[in-house]
């Protein structure tokens, strides 16, 4: 039996998003519904898989399908495609099964032709609309099927215009649309080589074909790589009868949400444009109306559209985005999906959502994804500053951004990848943008509104946005844009404010907020679920602090290298050039003694948590100034005594490879009274703290052991000083001797390592690098996006732990060390301690803790709740 590819809307429901698209999924869920949606049917991602499979091949049998589905829709109708008296018109949109808004294609009015469109004017009595729509197809269906430039179109528009005399498109009169159609037909017979086509099915199959092209356009893949969509899940098309919202004033197309997707208010939420398409809304090529304008002007519809949207969030229990049109009085509903929303927003939908009773507590903690509460933390204007806007626009997306004006999406990207920090600024950005606002810091556009691409891209992304503000003249070939007498040209600062809408010349200072409400409630609920703890990497004691506001519990890598730095470089260097064993104890006490105040300072701002502190892991010469700058000093005669001496240690110590050379537990064994200081100096502090009444509680973690010999050597050493300093003092206390897994062989010899080792802490960044082999130094700017876009990798190990390398090492050191120690504590204190998909893998394996920067202590505990939780992947649905 043939294999199926073509449904109608009423064959399916809202669970077959991965069969009939998010969008095709949904028509058919409120057709079951009984919702006004217009009558059509969806051609499953099957069949866009089996066409990407054929190298872009329709695959046999679909148009046959296609034309029986179509037949059955003419018949439900009672019109035909294309006909000369009233001819059916459907439009053919893309529908991926997860939310890509704006991504791939879309082409309405598909149907009309010379002939058809005489009988629109007079079934309609209107033949402005009717040649209104025909220009509008010929526009789309050359930029979308035939690749011509819109911009072609746009300028003849705007001719049209200017001969007319109007400053709008409603202005144009019916024969000036009629003009335009024919103009439009010879802009594609010049540019496409071909005419346009008039058979109708001839531009069904075209329309088809264009929209399973799309789901590979690059703003498309870019997408899918930015949100970590899959490219094999490939596109539907829904076949949908065209509904008109510019056939009059009477009519009208708009987009709503249940709740405001910016901040996450229980309130209906919106624009609407009267006589207008539903692109109109979405371009920003209008300006439009707020949604509560309807009640004066559609009341009924406005009414109508109120129950639609109560009944749609409480069947599918989510905060909806609807797009809807008004036919002469008469409301339809195009489509709906949950909207996209802000970090913000989703987390005071979930906190009020669950206290109505529309979900439980652990469907409101899935609700919220954890790299969302990263947009919580962005910059905002600093209160205490002073400034003066120059221009205010529509607050489109929440957060503050200062950067470079630059007006083209390929700029922005080409800029940032330089370093620079990118404001990308437009009369109103379309898809093909979408990788100049995947680099920039900000987005700033003249035109457009709250549910514009680029407000509702920007909230997706997190990025602040300020949209639609009339005051500026942008000249994008010009390199400038004007507010009144002030002019910004290409290359110059601005800042922008999301949150109010306000545009700034010059950089304003901004803050990183501390989010409190629903942001609390949501990650006291998530505790309340996850099994891991969160701990955080902290190397002072306002770094400590930090975490523990954010809910860190202990601190699960603490670098002492850290404190080395600054004004104690000189200490840390008299110790390395030390002569004799008196010059090398003067320097230790010295250092004893900063270390001891740095201890004892974090263990105050973690009182009561675990405390792990990392020995040293550098190698020496990383605390001597650069080889090759003392070398080109010395040659000029530059260099004094000392500075001689620090250029003969540096050639000593310089190694070939020093990553793999003389650092972590090697450095101590060779250098020992410096790893006894550092113990020394930490419990010393440690009694510090419980003579003052804290509750210190110490673990001492000795980096980079590769066998159990080694590693007891030096853990027999930290015995010897915990001994000589409890008996000195007469106090003591337990604490914990551990090691980090860094190295494949680690990995390999846990069993053993375990055997004197009471904790492990994954060193995943290490490890990472030399389980591949790759030096992350290096990578990032070199072959990792290649790899990464040629899909040779499923994603940057330095990020997301790699599962089937990494990983595994990983699962068996756990397991062996386990069967040695069966209460070995297990933590990871890489970089991926904050990535919720190597958190999930961290619970898996049955690690105890991750430990993360503080300010993704949140996103690391949400994470952990949605591993427990059963999460592998995005909690909504459609």
């Amino acid at each position: 039996m043939a294999e199926k590819f073509v449904y109608a809307f009423e064959e399916g429901n809202k669970d077959q998003k991965y069969l009939l698209g998010g969008k095709g999924a949904n028509l058919a869920e409120m057709t079951r519904l009984g919702l006004p949606v217009p009558p059509g049917f969806t051609i499953s991602t099957d069949a866009c898989k089996a066409y990407m499979a054929a190298d872009d091949v329709l695959p046999a049998g679909l148009m046959d399908e296609v034309a029986a589905a179509l037949t059955q829709l003419e018949h439900k109708m009672g019109k035909q495609l294309g006909d000369d008296t009233d001819p059916l018109l459907v439009s053919v949109r893309s529908g991926a099964p997860f939310s890509m808004p704006g991504m791939m294609d879309t082409v309405l009015n598909l149907g009309l032709n010379d002939v058809s469109v005489h009988g629109l004017a007079k079934q309609t009595a209107n033949e402005r609309f009717a040649f209104d729509s025909y220009r509008r197809f010929v526009q789309m269906f050359g930029k979308i099927v035939l690749d011509i430039s819109g911009d072609l179109f746009e300028h003849a528009l705007e001719v049209a215009r200017e001969q007319e005399g109007v400053e709008t498109d409603p202005e144009l009169s019916a024969a000036a649309l009629e003009r335009l159609v024919e103009t439009f037909k010879a802009i594609v017979r010049q540019e496409a080589k071909v005419d346009f086509p008039q058979h109708p099915h001839e531009q069904l199959g075209y329309a088809i074909e264009a929209v399973f092209k799309s789901w590979n356009g690059r703003r498309a893949r870019d997408y899918r790589k930015f949100e970590g969509i899959p490219d094999d899940l490939g596109t539907a098309v829904n076949v949908q009868t065209m509904v008109f919202g510019n056939k009059g004033d009477d009519s009208g197309t708009g987009v709503a949400f249940t709740r405001d997707p910016a901040t996450g208010e229980s309130r209906p939420y919106g624009d609407f444009l009267t006589n207008a398409q539903g692109e109109d809304v979405v371009a920003g090529i209008r300006v439009t109306e707020p949604l509560d304008q309807m009640a004066d002007d559609f009341p009924e519809c406005h009414r109508q559209l109120l129950e639609v949207m109560n009944t749609l969030e409480r069947h599918y229990r989510d905060m909806c985005d609807i797009e809807f049109t008004i036919e002469q009085g008469r409301l339809f509903i195009l489509q709906t999906r949950v909207g996209k929303r802000t970090a913000a927003a989703a987390l005071r939908m979930a906190v009020e959502m669950e206290s109505e009773g529309l979900i439980d507590r652990s469907e409101a903690v899935l609700r919220v994804e954890p790299a969302q509460l990263d947009q919580l933390l962005h910059p905002q204007f600093d209160p205490n500053a002073t400034y003066t806007a120059i221009a205010k626009g529509l607050n489109a997306s929440p957060g503050a951004a200062v950067g470079k004006v630059y007006f083209t999406a390929d700029e922005a990207e080409a800029r940032h990848e330089t370093g620079e920090a990118v404001i990308l600024v437009r009369p109103e950005t379309s898809p093909d943008d979408l990788h100049g606002m995947i680099a920039a810091e900000g987005i700033l556009t003249s035109r457009g509104g709250l549910v514009s691409h680029a407000a509702v891209v920007a909230r997706g992304m997190g990025k602040p946005a300020v949209c639609g503000a009339a005051q500026l003249d942008i000249n994008v070939d010009g390199g400038e844009f004007r507010v009144g007498d002030t002019v910004v040209c290409e290359g110059d600062i601005i800042s922008i404010n999301g949150t109010s809408g306000e545009i700034v010349v010059g950089a304003v200072p901004v803050v990183t907020p501390e989010p409190g409400g629903p942001f609390e409630i949501i990650l006291e609920w998530a505790d309340g679920f996850r099994r891991l703890k969160v701990r955080t990497n902290a190397d002072l004691p306002h770094d400590a602090e930090v975490a523990r506001r954010f809910g860190a519990e202990g601190i699960g890598l603490c670098r002492t290298e850290h404190m080395f730095l600054g004004d104690r470089l000189p200490t840390v260097q008299r110790f390395i050039l030390a002569e004799g064993e008196a010059d090398e104890i003067a320097s230790l006490e010295e250092l004893e003694k900063l270390q001891r105040a740095d201890f004892e300072g974090i263990l105050e701002a973690m009182d009561g948590l675990p405390v792990t502190v990392r020995l040293l892991d550098p190698p020496l010469h990383e605390f001597l100034p650069d080889i090759e700058e003392l070398l080109v000093r010395d040659a000029k005669g530059e260099l004094d005594d000392e500075g001689r001496r620090l250029l003969a240690a540096a050639q000593h110590l310089r190694e070939a490879n020093p990553m793999l050379g003389t650092r972590g537990l090697r450095l101590g064994i060779l250098r020992p009274s410096l790893y006894r200081m550092q113990v020394k100096a930490l419990l010393d502090a440690a009694i510090a703290r419980l003579a003052k009444g804290g509750d210190p509680r110490v673990e001492i973690m000795i980096p980079l052991s590769v066998t159990r010999d080694e590693l007891a050597l030096v853990v027999g050493w930290v015995r010897e000083v915990a001994d000589e300093v409890f008996s000195t003092n007469r106090a003591g206390f337990e604490y914990a001797v551990g090691t980090m897994i860094e190295t494949p062989r680690a990995a390999l010899d846990a069993g053993e390592i375990a055997e004197v080792a009471e904790f492990f802490s994954f060193g995943t960044n290490d490890l990472t690098q030399m389980t591949f082999g790759f030096s992350r130094d290096d990578i990032e700017g070199r072959f990792m996006p290649r790899y990464l876009e040629l899909k040779l990798l499923p994603a940057n190990p330095f990020e997301t732990v790699d599962r089937g390398g990494v990983g595994r090492l990983m699962r068996m050191a756990v397991e062996e060390g386990r069967a040695t120690r069966p209460d070995l504590k297990l933590g990871i204190c890489g970089e991926h301690g904050g990535d919720p998909a190597s958190v999930q893998f961290c619970h898996e394996l049955g690690l105890d803790y991750v430990s993360c920067s503080p300010y993704r202590v949140p996103i690391a505990r949400l994470a952990a709740a949605h591993a427990a939780l059963g999460s592998g992947g995005p909690a909504s649905t459609a």
